[in-house]
């Protein structure tokens, strides 16, 4: 028998289990079978018969106990005389096998085929931990009281080529944790519900929004020209039409046209692109939440998304307050609504003692350079507004940690944004604009959305311009959008929200690839 030998680090395991292959279909046994039927998970299993008195093995052996079929991954075996116990697991949980050398069968062997043969010689010579079994049979406790299924029939349903990492040492490095998240399901449990309830969440965010009448729509991940964000786009080129096409960077500029259509509430869940770095909290992949409500504006938003993170903090966990650890310190946090509320101005001049309408451009360009460290490449020619943002985002983001709203932002922060109705801060170029902060880190965005058709076009092509600057940021100027706010876009408050980073809050995980199940890696050698 030939065996091809592909570049797996554990070949000669490989070229061992492939032996093991080639002798199990020797002795007419199909390896990998179409379909099992199970009765239970192995959950449902100890779920059923925890607490109830269901007999021994010689009750189990002889058929008066409730009889099961089950199927899993062997994860433990050792043989005992005539005995042999085990381990099969599932992605619910664990439970315990005992083969029996008179009672128990396997599937399609006939063990006049080999000398000296029995089936439970098959499943310790011809079987690795690893494999995936079904077993049927009828459940016992044994004499210490463990759950424990009585096999009476044992079915190969996938003979497995490559071990398992050691159950001891399991999968210690992060990048093979990633790249390989199949193993880390396996390996980890918590793995497992990590994403169960990254699950949860989304429907429970889907819940929340439907309670509230919006309607999910999905729109398009090719587009003409990329807008909503300033974000550097992954490009392509569309071959049946011969030109360029971009992923979106974000989900807003659809929706909104939505709102122009007549629809009064619409959100989508969907995945947008980013062609920038990656970090704890950035994967160039994300899911991102985004919801229109005509007739809402900014302080209805506020309202809006701080319930849904209180909702979704009580049906987790049936209280609104969660322990989060950051940098190794378990930080309590509270989504109890309402929120803490500050202006952009109020945080900093709060947190960092600056009191940004009695100083100078200069002057701010000056505690960004000598405090902040910033490069002069970043601060030379900036607008105060930027100015402002930069000494936000330097000195206050990482002292929100308690859930904040902060409103009220500087017009040069996005062009996408209704001017503020206060005349006082519209002449201080101020939009309503609110950013939410929990542990130091931005989780919505949301504005009342500009609708001015004359104003958009001056703020987009404002925009446009810092192209040639050159910023690969700033999106092209999107005539198409434009136009579909001159037939009319009612006053309107939206929001985005990185559902990636509130599992990553609720489900205590210190890097945004612990919440995706194939984060972004760098291709291996």
């Amino acid at each position: 028998m030939k065996i091809m030998q592909p570049p797996y680090h554990n070949i000669e395991e490989f070229i061992n289990r492939s032996k093991k292959l080639h002798e199990i279909r020797e002795l007419g046994i199909d390896p990998y079978p179409h379909k099992y039927s199970p009765t239970h998970t192995l959950k449902e299993i100890n779920d059923e018969f925890e607490k109830k008195e269901i007999g021994h093995s010689d009750d189990a052996a002889s058929g008066s106990t409730p009889e099961v079929a089950v199927a899993g991954r062997l994860i433990l075996f050792r043989a005992m005389g005539k005995n042999a116990f085990g381990h099969i697991q599932d992605a619910t949980g664990k439970v315990q096998i005992m083969f029996n050398r008179d009672s128990t069968k396997v599937t399609e062997y006939d063990p006049k085929k080999e000398e000296n043969a029995t089936p439970l010689k098959f499943i310790e010579k011809k079987l690795d931990l690893g494999d995936i079994i079904g077993i049927k049979g009828n459940i016992f406790r044994t004499q210490k009281g463990e759950l424990t299924v009585f096999a009476k029939e044992v079915t190969l349903l996938c003979k497995t080529l490559l071990p398992l990492p050691d159950k001891h040492s399991g999968l210690a490095d992060k990048g093979v944790r990633y790249r390989k998240r199949y193993l880390d399901l396996i390996t980890r449990k918590e793995v497992i519900d990590t994403f169960e309830m990254r699950s949860r969440i989304l429907k429970i965010i889907r819940q929340y929004l439907d309670d509230y009448k919006f309607l999910e729509v999905e729109t398009p991940v090719l587009q003409n020209v990329y807008g909503g964000a300033d974000a550097k786009p992954f490009t392509t080129e569309l071959n049946a039409l011969h030109q360029k096409m971009f992923l979106r960077i974000s989900l807003e500029i659809p929706l909104k046209k939505l709102i122009v259509g007549g629809l009064l509430k619409v959100y989508e869940i969907g995945k947008v692109f980013r062609n920038e770095g990656i970090d704890r909290t950035h994967n160039p992949e994300f899911t991102e939440l985004e919801a229109y409500s005509a007739y809402w504006d900014y302080n209805d938003v506020m309202i809006f998304v701080e319930n849904l993170y209180e909702k979704t903090a009580l049906e987790l966990f049936n209280d609104t307050k969660i322990t989060y650890l950051k940098d190794g310190e378990p930080l309590v946090i509270d989504f109890k609504a309402p929120w803490k509320r500050l202006t952009m101005k109020e945080s900093i001049k709060k947190y960092a003692g600056i009191d940004v309408d009695a100083l100078s451009d200069n002057d701010l360009r000056d505690i960004l350079l000598e405090k902040a460290k910033l490069p002069l490449s970043e601060v030379k020619d900036q607008p105060k507004g930027l100015l402002i943002a930069m000494l936000f985002a330097n000195f206050v983001e990482e002292h929100l940690i308690q859930p904040h709203h902060i409103t009220d932002h500087p017009i040069e922060t996005t062009p996408l944004c209704k001017l503020h109705r206060d005349p006082k801060e519209k002449e201080l170029k101020l939009v309503e604009r609110f950013e939410s902060f929990v542990v130091g880190k931005e989780i919505i965005n949301a504005y009342s959305e500009l609708n001015d058709p004359q104003l958009q076009r001056k703020l987009l092509e404002e925009q446009s311009l810092k192209k040639s600057a050159p910023d690969e940021e700033a999106p092209p100027l999107d005539e198409e959008f434009i136009e579909a706010i001159c037939y009319g876009l009612p006053p309107t408050g939206g929001f985005g929200m990185g559902v990636d980073r509130m599992v990553m809050l609720f489900a205590n995980a210190q890097s945004i690839k612990d919440v995706i199940y194939f984060p972004l890696m760098k291709n291996e050698d």
